[in-house]
């Protein structure tokens, strides 16, 4: 699901409309789902990127480090933002998203069905339905998972309150289940994973996932590529 930013998170508006842009699309928000921010459009980014493919006017695209037709995975997908945007920017790969909330997951089939998308969208704790074959193998794991830590000092919890809090907070300062998604994916040999953290996390992150090369950060965005590949 959409983890926010400090700085960004008066959503009632866009609850209110039932409506969130995200990357020139409007996207059906209701309080099941976190609103999508502007932050988390630096994952679509980053992925084109990795696609050589464009991502802002006038950007010389990186050489293509993905196959023609890759297996991408959207852990945590609550509205479905970013799985079907990526549909919509590469229609080539074939995108998975996964979500524990069921709420959620109905969203996001509504979105899909909104941009005329075909994803399958599948109840998982992170990669478990990867682990046991329900999922291929993903060149890439895109995350926003809950990262938020309740004792952050410029935390405003009362502009929160409407947001699913399961979708927002996370023990270990933030960083439980992004610690957890790095174990899985280390393990499963992910080539490529591209989560969305505060940048005040973003060091402890990358001591963590030690099975893997930084790449890049673009604001709270990190791109990390296995190191055995």
């Amino acid at each position: 699901m959409n983890a926010p930013s400090p700085s960004n998170s008066n959503t009632l508006p866009a609850y209110e409309r039932g409506t969130q842009d995200f990357y020139g699309r409007d996207f059906i928000v209701t309080p099941d789902v976190l609103i999508p921010r502007p932050e988390t459009e630096q994952i679509i980014d980053a992925v084109l990127n990795l696609a050589g493919k464009s991502y802002l006017p006038g950007v010389r695209p990186s050489k293509g480090q993905l196959p023609q037709k890759p297996t991408i995975l959207d852990v945590g997908t609550g509205s479905g933002c970013i799985a079907i945007t990526l549909s919509l920017e590469l229609p080539d790969a074939k995108i998975y998203a996964t979500d524990i909330s069921d709420k959620a997951i109905k969203i996001a089939r509504k979105n899909a069905d909104k941009f005329g998308i075909s994803i399958p969208f599948i109840i998982s704790h992170l990669l478990e339905k990867v682990n046991d074959g329900t999922i291929p193998t993903p060149d890439v794991v895109v995350a926003n998972l809950p990262y938020v830590d309740e004792q952050w000092p410029w935390l405003d919890k009362s502009a929160l309150q409407k947001e699913p809090s399961i979708a927002l907070y996370a023990e270990d300062h933030g960083l439980k289940l992004i610690k957890e998604l790095i174990d899985q994916a280390t393990s499963l040999n992910i080539s490529y994973l591209i989560l969305e953290a505060d940048p005040c996390q973003h060091e402890k992150i990358v001591a963590y996932a030690k099975s893997y090369d930084l790449i890049e950060t673009r604001g709270f965005i990190l791109c990390m590529h296995l190191k055995s590949h």
